[in-house]
C-alpha cells in the first residue's frame, strides 16, 4: 500500500471519549459504516457522538473491489428488533441528526425498502425533532421500493455515484452509473420536498475532465448536495489508489460545484460520504422547501 502524504494523515482517536459511542453501540447490538468501513473519521465522529448506522449488515451482497464491507452471497434474515435498537441509540445519543445507511441486500425482493421504513418510523416515535438522512443502495431499479422509503418522509435522500462512468466495471461491477443517476433523479420527482445527495471517489484513475463531467450529470439529476474525497485502499486485497489528489484540486471542485448549482458542496481529501452531515440541517434552513 502506498505511503499517504501529510495531509491525510489523522490524529489518533481518544478512546476515552470515543468508548460512551461504543459502548451503547455494543450495548444495542448495533453497526456502523464508521468500523466496517474502515472510515479515517471514526475518532472524530465518535468523540463528538455522532456514528452512520449499518442496517442489514455488516455483510453485503456485492463484492466492490473498492470497499471494506464484508462480502456474502447469502446475508442473515432481518433482525425484526433492529429499528428499535437503532432508535433507542439515536436517543440515547442525543442525535440532531442522523445517517442510516444499509449494505446492499439484492437478495430481498424491495432491497431492504422496509427495513428502512421501520428504521425511520422508530426513530420519528423515540426522537421527532432528529432529521434523518437515509444512504441507501440502488434498489436494482425497483422504483417502487424507492417511493416506499420516500413516503416515509426522511428529511435527506443520498445515494452514492462512487466514481465516473469509465470505471464503473472495475469499481462497481454490479452497479450501473446511469441507475445511480436515476434513484437521484426519481426521488426528487416523486417528492421535491427532500434534499438529495450524492457521493464521488477520487484516486482511482479518473480526470479532472471527468469528476466536472460526473458533477454535471449529478446536477441534471437534480442533486442538492454532493461529497468528494480521497479514494483510500483498505488493504491489499483493495483497488489500489491510482493518486492521492492534493487539497488545491479539491478546493477546485469545491468551487466548481459552488458554480453549477449544488446547494452544498463538502470536498476534501478525508470528506465522506457522511462527514458532517448534520451541516445539512444549516442548508435546510437556508434553503427550505414546502412538504
Amino acid at each position: 500500500m502506498t505511503v499517504k502524504p501529510e495531509w491525510l494523515r489523522v490524529k489518533a482517536p481518544q478512546w476515552e471519549r470515543v468508548g460512551n459511542v461504543k459502548d451503547i453501540l455494543r450495548d444495542l447490538q448495533l453497526n456502523t459504516v464508521c468500523e466496517e468501513a474502515s472510515c479515517p473519521n471514526i475518532g472524530e465522529c465518535f468523540s463528538a457522538k455522532t456514528a452512520t448506522f449499518l442496517i442489514m449488515g455488516p455483510a453485503c451482497t456485492r463484492a466492490c473491489p473498492y470497499c471494506d464491507i464484508d462480502f456474502e452471497k447469502k446475508p442473515q434474515p432481518l433482525d425484526p428488533t433492529e429499528p428499535l435498537r437503532l432508535a433507542e441509540a439515536v436517543k440515547r445519543l442525543n442525535l440532531k441528526h442522523v445517517v442510516i445507511t444499509s449494505v446492499n441486500r439484492d437478495d430481498l425482493p424491495d432491497g431492504g425498502a422496509g427495513q428502512f421504513v421501520l428504521c425511520i418510523q422508530s426513530v420519528r416515535a423515540l426522537s421527532p425533532q432528529t432529521t434523518i438522512e437515509v444512504l441507501i443502495p440502488d434498489l436494482c431499479a425497483n422504483w417502487q421500493a424507492l417511493e416506499t422509503i420516500l413516503d416515509a418522509a426522511p428529511e435527506v435522500l443520498n445515494h452514492n455515484t462512487e466514481t465516473i462512468p469509465r470505471l464503473y466495471r472495475r469499481v462497481r461491477p454490479q452497479g450501473d452509473y446511469q441507475r445511480s443517476l436515476d434513484v437521484l433523479a426519481r426521488s426528487r420527482a416523486y417528492t421535491p420536498s427532500v434534499y438529495t445527495k450524492s457521493g464521488i471517489m477520487a484516486g482511482l484513475g479518473e480526470t479532472d475532465a471527468e469528476i466536472r463531467q460526473t458533477m454535471r450529470d449529478l446536477r441534471s439529476a437534480d442533486c442538492d448536495i454532493i461529497t468528494i474525497g480521497q479514494y483510500l485502499q483498505p488493504s491489499n486485497k483493495h483497488l489500489n489508489v491510482a493518486e492521492f489528489i492534493t487539497p488545491a484540486q479539491f478546493d477546485a471542485w469545491r468551487v466548481y460545484g459552488e458554480e453549477i448549482g449544488f446547494l452544498q458542496v463538502v470536498s476534501s481529501p478525508l470528506t465522506r460520504s457522511s462527514y458532517h452531515a448534520e451541516e445539512v440541517q444549516k442548508l435546510m434552513v437556508k434553503y427550505p422547501r414546502g412538504n
